[in-house]
């Protein structure tokens, strides 16, 4: 293997860059961002994107839009990195391909907040590359999966996140303990 280039950042595994909030490049990823409002009720829930070889956001936007890198919601607050030798799709750029086959197809779909949307787009791009050997990607393995291996991109993400939430616990538990104690 050639070494590589002075200077060239490098990634745990599998090759390629590493992901670069400040630059908002995350190659080989599935990043993530909070909507307003639902995610402060339920901050599992939120918008979801998946990134190129080179790192450019590609998210299924609203309905037959497919946006690059500017995501509907703002920055990514969250990572997910893959590792590209699980491709198993063939042929020359697989994973630039299904991430490009995908965001076609979306461009002709009409956006369904419960059933066809950010997260569907995510995953039939991981689906038509065969990203883990599987075609079995969907909404709710990719929420389960980011939850559980998705990175922060600062502190300020994860406050971004929670921080709504924790104050509308707060609020509630503050009226309940309010009114039963009267």
């Amino acid at each position: 293997m050639a070494a590589a280039e002075p200077g060239m950042k490098q990634f745990n595994g599998g090759g390629g860059a590493a992901p670069d909030a400040e630059r908002g490049r995350f190659p080989h990823c599935v990043v993530w961002t909070p909507i307003p409002v639902l995610t402060w009720l339920f901050p599992i829930i939120g918008h979801m994107g998946i990134c190129t070889s080179t790192g450019v956001i590609r998210d299924f936007a609203g309905p037959y839009f497919v946006s690059e890198d500017n995501m509907a919601f703002g920055k990514p607050v969250k990572y997910w990195k893959l590792d590209p030798s699980k491709v198993y799709a063939t042929g020359p750029n697989a994973w630039d391909t299904a991430v490009h086959d995908a965001s076609e197809e979306y461009k002709h779909r009409m956006h369904n907040l419960c059933c066809d949307n950010c997260h569907s787009h995510v995953a039939l791009a991981l689906n038509l590359m065969r990203y883990d050997n599987s075609t079995s990607w969907n909404m709710v393995k990719l929420c389960f999966f980011t939850l559980l291996y998705g990175k922060y991109v600062s502190i300020g993400g994860f406050v971004k996140t929670w921080l709504p939430f924790v104050l509308f616990l707060g609020v509630i538990v503050t009226v309940v303990l309010t009114l039963h104690l009267r």
